[in-house]
């Protein structure tokens, strides 16, 4: 298949459509972007040589051009000398370089034309190329998180997690059952603080009596 026809193939394929029918998508994507790499390698390089020949023909019609009018000078200089045969002579080598630059000039419009359609498929085919590897992005991205997932749930049924687990929530009671001895030992001592405290408060008003009546006694004691 030649390029151009590949070229057309690709760019008038639905790329969605091959995907959503294909096995294996991540695999038909990644094939059909090495396609479209490898296409559009051969169509720009098919290019340059296009646009490399329509440089070459505009040389050669600005030369057949040159050449007609020189002709066409010479046989105008042989009419004015009364040189018909020269004349004749030079007017048919100018109708042999018309042809030839007319059929040139038919060559050009055809390269034109094949550099404007080279341009608009190229043009189509990176944006489909575009869009594959967005497609295959996609496709990647999924897969990972379906394999994470898959993962997540594997673990999630090994019966190694369930017997962890089971062994936690063992370990969490243990922990909730010393937790509760600590606050049974501290049961009741808020109430020896409060009588401690009391104590103290009475003692002081008991000593606060007592050199009141100290004082009061003095004096009558020294009398």
């Amino acid at each position: 298949m030649g390029v151009y026809s590949r070229l057309s193939d690709i760019v008038n394929s639905n790329v969605h459509a091959l995907l959503d029918k294909a096995e294996d998508p991540a695999k038909m994507v990644r094939l059909i972007i090495q396609e479209m790499e490898d296409t559009l390698v051969e169509v720009r390089s098919a290019s340059v040589k296009t646009l490399a020949r329509q440089k070459e023909i505009n040389r050669e019609l600005k030369q057949f051009n040159e050449g007609i009018a020189e002709w066409e000078a010479k046989a105008e200089l042989a009419m004015s000398k009364d040189r018909e045969d020269l004349a004749r002579g030079a007017l048919m080598y100018k109708n042999q370089l018309v042809e030839k630059r007319d059929l040139l000039a038919e060559e050009q419009q055809i390269a034109k034309e094949q550099v404007e359609k080279l341009d608009s498929d190229i043009r189509q085919l990176n944006a489909k190329l575009k869009d594959a590897k967005a497609r295959q992005r996609s496709l990647l991205m999924r897969k990972d998180n379906a394999g994470t997932r898959l993962k997540a749930k594997q673990q999630m049924d090994d019966a190694r997690l369930d017997d962890a687990r089971t062994k936690f929530e063992a370990f969490e009671r243990r922990i909730e059952g010393l937790e509760a001895q600590v606050e049974a030992e501290e049961l009741g001592q808020g109430d020896d603080l409060e009588k401690a405290f009391s104590e103290l408060e009475a003692n002081d008003e008991v000593e606060a009596e007592l050199a009141r009546l100290r004082k009061k006694l003095k004096p009558e004691a020294d009398s």
